[in-house]
């Protein structure tokens, strides 16, 4: 992150850098997961393709490097990051069992990565909103700079507001469904094997983030009703004293801010003649 020669598509003062520099984005990251378990396709491809159940943690690492290389890395390395995702995209190919039988998929049909957009940039925004601080520009800012890391990954026609945003995630509704490979899914969400340390905190965290999700998603994916009123405070307060142990920014971030400022000093000095 500290390497590079520009700002990035984002920069310091973007809404993406606000929002995913937050401690507010681990909720909403397993509210990304939680809701991209309601598409079929989607999910079928996670569950054929991927190592989630065998390696979790590398999954999650994955998706997480992307997160942050598109947010935080100059234009160059977000490039290189997403060619990566495409290039993996390309491979899922493959079938889902349906109520008509087999429903071929591919992860290069614009539908599936658009669900996984809309999934994420709605989660990570629903969680801010709750437990983060100001985003600039506010939250419509958001969903139209994100649009950006959609488009590079092949996204068509992002949402650019969060009234968009709502439209499209409702445009999937009839494609949404709970079955056995979602309940799969979920309850493996809810006990990824974490250190024993950790499974407290972890529990509270998946509350918080099933609090955010909208009740018809809840239902479809069998998830208990946990009010926000319960779960608001609890996570303020874990967040505060992971905030403390931590710090206020992350190390990509604060990488990031060395190569911004790195820039800037470059641009103030004149050039010697």
């Amino acid at each position: 992150m500290a390497d590079g020669t520009d700002l990035g598509y984002f920069g310091p003062n973007s809404a993406p850098w606000a929002v995913h520099g937050s401690l507010p984005t681990i909720v909403g990251g397993v509210r990304a997961l939680l809701m991209q378990a309601l598409h079929p396709g989607a999910l079928a491809g996670v569950m054929q393709h991927s190592r989630y159940e065998t390696d979790a943690f590398g999954r999650l690492a994955g998706t997480t490097q992307w997160l942050t290389v598109v947010t935080f890395g100059d234009q160059a390395a977000a490039d290189r990051e997403c060619a990566r995702v495409r290039g993996l995209h390309r491979k899922v190919t493959g079938s889902d069992e349906t109520a008509q039988g087999p429903t071929p998929y591919a992860a290069s049909d614009p539908e599936l990565p658009r669900w996984v957009h809309v999934a994420f940039t709605d989660s990570f925004l629903a969680t801010h909103q709750v437990w983060g601080g100001p985003i600039p520009g506010g939250p419509d800012a958001y969903v139209r700079e994100w649009a950006k890391a959609g488009e590079l990954v092949g996204v068509v026609d992002p949402p650019r507001t969060v009234a968009e945003l709502r439209q499209q995630i409702a445009d999937y509704g009839p494609d949404l469904r709970g079955d056995a490979n979602s309940a799969k899914t979920v309850d493996f969400i809810r006990n990824i094997p974490f250190p024993l340390a950790a499974r407290a905190p972890y529990a509270l965290l998946f509350a918080g983030a099933v609090s955010t999700m909208p009740p018809e998603h809840r239902a479809l994916l069998r998830l208990p009703t946990v009010p926000l009123t319960v779960t608001k405070p609890a996570i303020a307060a874990l967040l505060g004293t992971l905030s403390l142990t931590l710090g206020p920014a992350s190390p990509s971030q604060r990488s990031a801010q060395a190569r911004v400022a790195r820039l800037e000093g470059e641009s103030a000095d004149p050039t010697p003649v």
